[in-house]
């Protein structure tokens, strides 16, 4: 196997580095986040750093890189404290990965991109028209991570909306149906396929599987 210690990778080439450690755990959901500014500029962009932080109440977690530069995204959430998480199809990837281009405050990602913007009752922040799951959030908590000055915000779910041939009886939101679309590093994308569905992991019972 190929070893890197912590030596070798703080010595790799900084493009390297970036590709094998974005990569490192393998894919994660593809998400556009949809944000206005206090002008009413609309801006939507790709992350993969999207996380379940819990159910009750329902938050999200998404880690942001640090703010030494332009974050339109981060200062929207920040200035008007809404914002939406949309899924994204695989028929979408092309314009997914162009929403990471660096467009200058004022433009309008969706625009560029051609996806379709969409303000659902009445909710500040744009969803994607075109997603299946759209998620509607306001900002609970923001977190900075003094290790590597990313910072962690926390939204609670406001609203969901979703297609109806996606949602199973017992609350399970079933991705492959929509085509849901993911990613690896900073530039692959794939769909999802071949899924597995288990029982709940009894010490004494066998576990029952289902073919998604």
């Amino acid at each position: 196997m190929k070893h890197f210690s912590a030596e070798t990778i703080s010595s790799l080439d900084d493009r390297f580095r970036r590709n094998l450690i974005n990569s490192l755990h393998g894919v994660r959901p593809a998400l556009l986040i949809g944000t206005a500014s206090s002008t009413g500029n609309q801006n939507l962009a790709v992350f993969s750093q999207v996380l379940h932080i819990g159910a009750n109440p329902p938050l999200t977690g998404i880690l942001f890189r640090p703010d030494s530069v332009d974050r339109h995204t981060l200062t929207n959430i920040r200035e008007t404290g809404f914002f939406t998480i949309n899924t994204a199809t695989t028929a979408m990837a092309e314009q997914v990965h162009q929403t990471s281009a660096r467009y200058p405050d004022g433009v309008s990602e969706f625009e560029q991109t051609g996806l379709t913007p969409a303000i659902t009752n009445g909710f500040q922040a744009p969803f994607v028209a075109e997603s299946p799951v759209k998620i509607a959030l306001q900002l609970a908590e923001e977190h900075p991570i003094e290790r590597n000055g990313t910072i962690l915000v926390i939204g609670q779910i406001l609203h969901i909306f979703l297609r109806e041939d996606i949602l199973e009886e017992d609350g399970f939101v079933a991705h492959q149906k929509a085509d849901s679309l993911a990613v690896a590093g900073l530039d692959a994308y794939f769909g999802l396929q071949n899924g597995q569905r288990f029982s709940y992991a009894k010490p004494d019972q066998p576990i029952r599987k289902t073919i998604l």
